[in-house]
Parts: C-alpha cells; structure tokens; sequence
C-alpha cells in the first residue's frame, strides 16, 4: 500500500520515460511535470531511448512552471556515439548524457570514439549516465572519464539484466559514480527483482553513493510520483532509514544536476 503520509517534497526522479514515444507511456511531459509539482518536488528528469529530450524539457519546464532536465542517450537514433548530439544537447540546456542503452550491444565503446563526447561533457559539467554497459565496458569509461576530469557520473541501474553488476563491482564503481537504483526493476513486467535486494545493495554500498528512481512512465505501470512512494515504502521495510532515504532522493541528485 502506498503511504501517502511520506512527502515527496525536495525529492528529485531522476529516471523518468514519457510521451511522446513509440511505445505507450502513461503520461507525457508536461503531465509528468505537473503531477512532480503537485508533490512539491525539486525536480525529475526525462529520457527517451530513442531522441534528445533536451527541447522537450525546457517546454515542459516553461508549462507547468517546474524544473525539468533533458539529455540525450547515444543510440543509433542519434548517430551512436555523436558528439555532435551532445554539443547540441548541452547547447539546449541538456545536463545529462547517457551511453548507449538499447543499442549497447551493437555500439563500440572506446576511447578513440569517445575522446570528443567526454572533451564536451567535462566542458560543460554534464552528468555522464552509463545507460546499459555491462561493468568491464563501465569501468572503462570510468578510466576515460576521469582522464577528462568528469566529475558527474551515474552508473544507471546496476542490479537490473542489462547491466547486472555484483556487489563488489559495485562498491568499486561508487569510488567514482553515484549507482541508480530503480524501482521499475522489482516490477513484475521488468524482472520481478525482490525490492530486498535493492535494499541490500544500498547497505553494503552506502546511501552517500546510491540513488533512488523509479525508471516510470510505462503505461503499465503507475505513474512516477506513485513508483517512488512505493519505492521509500520498500526501502523502509527493509530498513533502509529515512535519513538515507532523503539523502539518496534529493541530497545525492541535487549534487549530481544543480553543484
């Protein structure tokens, strides 16, 4: 049951997916940030798998009179890794790049084809999101990024199948990067993931480097603002404390996207 006792006041999402898409979304942008507000939230971010959400965000933001973030994920819809998607990106007032999600298997991660994405990222203070890179491509992209001096990263979530990270790869991950756990990985249509795991993760990781998301916007699932109290009830029957609750939904994100 959701409790709607716990506030979701300064707290920020920072994996949300709307509309517009190819596939069904349960709210659009502007929905979305209309309903964050109504919560009396700091924040959430938007991403889509398949186009820059940048522009989308500063309309949606200009709307409903709440801060929303745009980036852009480099999947063959953008050209892969593009550095021309990401200059534009931050051009448009983009703060976040992810690395290949649905195209991950059939895109080259090196250094030589990442050299320039990073120069632009480090730049401009982005925050560089891993999207779904097993770990040895993660940790190497780890090693390329802190030759560039970025100082924002987000290992996006690691417990799920397509990343599928250990707890020790984990904790050496969040020497340099804050690890997104996202609650849509314990729904049953995702994964089934016992939320128990999650919590787990966080104990042994430490809230100071997780963060909690929901991963909503499938329309078969509840809307996002609903996701994360649904999340903050889990972690708190396996009892992860609200201190840490409040540090990994609204310390930890300001961090990453206002620092």
């Amino acid at each position: 049951m959701v409790n709607k006792e716990y506030s979701l006041e300064g707290f920020m999402d920072t994996h949300i997916h709307t509309a517009p898409d190819i596939k069904s979304r349960i709210l659009n942008d502007v929905e979305a940030a209309v309903e964050a507000k109504k919560e009396k939230m700091q924040a959430i971010v938007i991403k889509s798998h398949l186009e820059p959400t940048a522009g989308r965000a500063a309309i949606a933001e200009a709307i409903s009179g709440f801060k929303v973030i745009g980036g852009v994920c480099l999947n063959s819809t953008v050209g892969g890794l593009n550095p021309e998607a990401v200059r534009v990106t931050s051009r448009l007032g983009g703060k976040i790049i992810w690395f290949p999600t649905v195209s991950a298997a059939e895109i080259n991660v090196s250094y030589e084809n990442t050299e320039e994405i990073l120069s632009i990222i480090g730049e401009n203070d982005l925050v560089l999101a891993t999207g779904h890179l097993k770990p040895d491509i993660i940790f190497l992209l780890l090693d390329y990024a802190r030759s560039h001096g970025i100082r924002k990263i987000l290992i996006n979530h690691p417990l799920t199948a397509v990343v599928g990270a250990d707890i020790e790869e984990q904790k050496e991950m969040a020497r340099y990067a804050y690890l997104e756990h996202c609650f849509v990985s314990c729904m049953e249509k995702h994964g089934n993931l016992q939320p128990e795991v999650i919590a787990d993760a966080i104990k042994e990781v430490r809230a100071e480097r997780c963060i909690m998301a929901t991963d909503f916007g499938q329309a078969h699932n509840p809307k996002p603002v609903e996701g994360m109290k649904m999340f903050i009830n889990s972690m708190l029957k396996y009892g992860v404390n609200k201190r840490d609750i409040n540090k990994m939904c609204m310390e930890n994100p300001s961090k990453l996207f206002f620092k």
